[in-house]
């Protein structure tokens, strides 16, 4: 009889700035073979990742692992969210900053020990207007640098260092009304109002520096209008998990969070850019995807 767990391998040769041609065989070299039936995929168009998850779960793999960045991530855990098929992490994007908040090493040999070792729990994710989210969901100032960044030629930290700082200059404050678990506030001029599940975007730069994927709440973020001289003090505490103390900034923490704009805008979902309805509904979804983690994670 076979035991062995059937795994995917699904890798997006394009994310990040790394090339992908030797993942394959560090992936054979890696796994136990008798414990896993490994299979290897290559995404070729945007979504491709989401259709080979729903194939393997149809197939009955028991992991799909995704070899990418935040997005690669959330086209698959958006398939296994609320199923008993395990989500490995191999970070190969931008900022991961999913795999960062579960302690998951950039090293493939590292992470690859952790999903050979099978050892898992169940963590939280989110939904946006029934679409899921499992690192961060942002409006405003946060959004609009995403939509820059996606559309740069060249990728990497120092591009989305300079697109931050021109959309700083450009960016201003607007009006959010706010609902969380039930009590409404106006916020009058927010510069940014991001919806988060992990502590960090990516790169370690900490949005909600005390979130948490195992407590069934949102973290949400608003950063309040501000000047230019504010703003590099303000990018310091995020990359020094101080942000939470900045006089700009609050966090609130909630289940079922609304945020009613003044029209349709652009927001970010996992860093990917797409144009949403003036009402944002997002709700957290406890312990709903199981995840590939260090044993003490």
């Amino acid at each position: 009889m076979n035991t062995k767990g059937k795994i995917l391998f699904i890798i997006n040769p394009i994310s990040g700035t790394s090339r992908k041609e030797d993942i394959p065989a560090q992936i054979m070299d890696s796994m136990n073979e008798s414990l896993w039936d490994v299979n290897i995929s290559f995404t070729a168009f945007p979504g491709h990742a989401s259709q080979l998850a729903q194939e393997a779960i149809d197939d009955n793999y028991s992991t799909i692992v995704a070899v990418g960045g935040d997005g690669t991530i959330n086209e698959v855990a958006s398939k296994l969210a609320s199923t008993e098929v395990a989500l490995g992490i191999i970070p190969c994007g931008s900022g991961n900053g999913f795999a960062r908040h579960l302690q998951i090493p950039s090293n493939i040999k590292d992470a690859l020990k952790i999903i050979d070792n099978g050892f898992s729990t169940h963590i939280d994710y989110c939904i946006v207007n029934d679409i899921p989210f499992f690192c961060t969901c942002g409006t405003g100032f946060d959004a609009k640098v995403r939509e820059k960044f996606a559309k740069s030629a060249a990728r990497g930290p120092v591009t989305y260092v300079r697109t931050n700082i021109n959309e700083f200059l450009e960016t201003r404050g607007e009006h959010y009304r706010i609902t969380i678990d039930g009590e409404t506030f106006d916020e009058p001029k927010a510069f940014s109002v991001v919806c988060c599940n992990a502590a960090q975007y990516g790169n370690n730069a900490f949005i909600a520096p005390n979130a948490s994927m195992q407590d069934g709440l949102i973290d949400l973020t608003v950063i309040h209008d501000m000047n230019l001289v504010d703003g590099p003090l303000l990018a310091a505490r995020l990359l020094t998990k101080q942000i939470n103390r900045d006089n700009h900034v609050t966090i609130y923490r909630g289940k079922h969070i609304v945020i009613e704009r003044d029209e349709a805008d652009i927001i970010h979902i996992d860093g990917d850019p797409i144009m949403a309805t003036e009402t944002l509904k997002i709700d957290c979804i406890e312990r709903g995807l199981k995840v590939l983690v260090k044993p003490r994670f």
